[in-house]
């Protein structure tokens, strides 16, 4: 008997579908056994991943990641493995840049089986209650904030604080540390430190312990909140019966470009160098990534598939109450952050910097100068 050890963030849009691909895997081939671990959302973002590749064989992880994973050689390039044909036919599919943001250094460190990217999420029954419509703008938020506090909220854990700092600047028309210049223009940057401290006068006094699981959570369990205007999407929440009060996701406002800018998100399937069946978990991880698994097994699984196929695909929308359709514009011009060796880690210290300006702690400008200083000037 193959065992594989597997490694996932702890949530149904993380853990369920990997324990259903394993399930169905082993049906097909019931000479491979695969068990899947979770970890927490934090430690998804934040913990190194280098490490896991020493317990586990295969290990889902996040982008930013990848300047590690390159220069640890504790993964496989998976392009010295799987076809390119094949790797050329994900790319072709993929939701967004999301198949792009796990290659560096001239290889793919992992295959884009999941999908994200910041968007708008609203109770309609909140809304319609109090007679108004989703803001388009920026204007618009904060026009529908001045209801009551609470009633527009976005998740400010220091992390997505920092998150939504990118998006804001990104939505602006300026993309963050684009093409070794500075961070962004120090107007854009004053005006995206506004809008967030604005976000947070509006947002529930909590705000700044939430990430999006809780902001979700909290949206689809008490009518406290009715509008999200940034936050990483969890189709699971506009599933029937899933929560108690279904939510919906819509594309995010806009500071006059449209729908741009929104950070992408989502996660890849890793293979460690140190996997003692390989072929077993290269076959595994290829099935999970296919269009039929992702569009079929994976999302009715409580999934959130990376390939676009399945985002335009019916079936997944009905499942989902339009998920898909809504938010892929957003998915399809999400900004991707950069992946050097030890982002990671200046992404945390950046993450700090914000904490503290919406903390009051220290002036907008000392906080763009911080910001740069964290970002900027980390090696690349």
């Amino acid at each position: 008997m193959i065992r594989l050890r597997g490694m996932t963030w702890k949530h149904d849009r993380g853990l369920a579908p990997m324990i259903a691909t394993a399930a169905a895997f082993q049906q097909s081939h019931p000479e491979i056994e695969i068990q899947w671990e979770s970890r927490s959302l934090s430690e998804f973002g934040e913990a190194p991943v280098a490490q896991l590749a020493k317990r586990y064989d295969l290990v889902v992880l996040d982008h930013p990641y990848m300047g590690e994973l390159a220069k640890s050689s504790a993964f496989l390039p998976l392009d010295d493995f799987l076809s390119a044909d094949l790797l050329r036919e994900f790319q072709s599919d993929s939701a967004g840049r999301s198949h792009q943001s796990y290659q560096m250094a001239g290889h793919q460190w992992a295959l884009a089986i999941d999908a994200a990217a910041q968007v708008a999420g609203y109770r309609v029954d909140l809304l319609e209650r109090e007679g108004v419509g989703l803001p388009h703008t920026w204007l618009d938020v904060f026009e529908l904030a001045r209801i009551r506090r609470g009633f527009v909220s976005v998740p400010l854990w220091p992390l997505d604080s920092l998150i939504c700092f990118f998006t804001l600047c990104a939505n602006l028309g300026d993309v963050p540390l684009k093409d070794g210049r500075g961070l962004v223009a120090r107007e854009n940057g004053m005006y995206a430190l506004d809008l967030l401290r604005r976000l947070r006068a509006c947002s529930v006094r909590k705000s700044m312990n939430e990430n999006p699981i809780a902001v979700w959570e909290r949206m689809s369990s008490t009518d406290e909140t009715a509008y999200c205007p940034l936050a990483f999407g969890y189709s699971n929440y506009s599933r029937k019966g899933y929560r108690s009060k279904p939510l919906s996701f819509d594309i995010i406002p806009s500071a006059g470009c449209g729908p741009v800018g929104a950070t992408l998100g989502g996660a890849g399937l890793a293979i460690s160098a140190g996997c003692a069946h390989r072929q077993a978990a290269l076959d595994y991880a290829s099935w999970v990534a296919c269009r039929d698994c992702q569009r079929t097994l994976y999302v009715e699984s409580g999934g959130q598939p990376g390939r676009r196929s399945a985002w335009e695909d019916d079936s997944p929308n009905r499942l989902t109450a339009g998920y898909f359709h809504a938010t892929l514009p957003v998915i399809e011009r999400a900004w991707v952050r950069p992946r050097f060796c030890g982002f990671v880690q200046a992404q945390n210290r950046a993450a700090e910097v914000i904490a503290s300006f919406l903390k009051d702690s220290i002036s907008a400008g000392e906080a763009l100068q911080e910001l740069d200083r964290c970002l900027v000037s980390s090696p690349n």
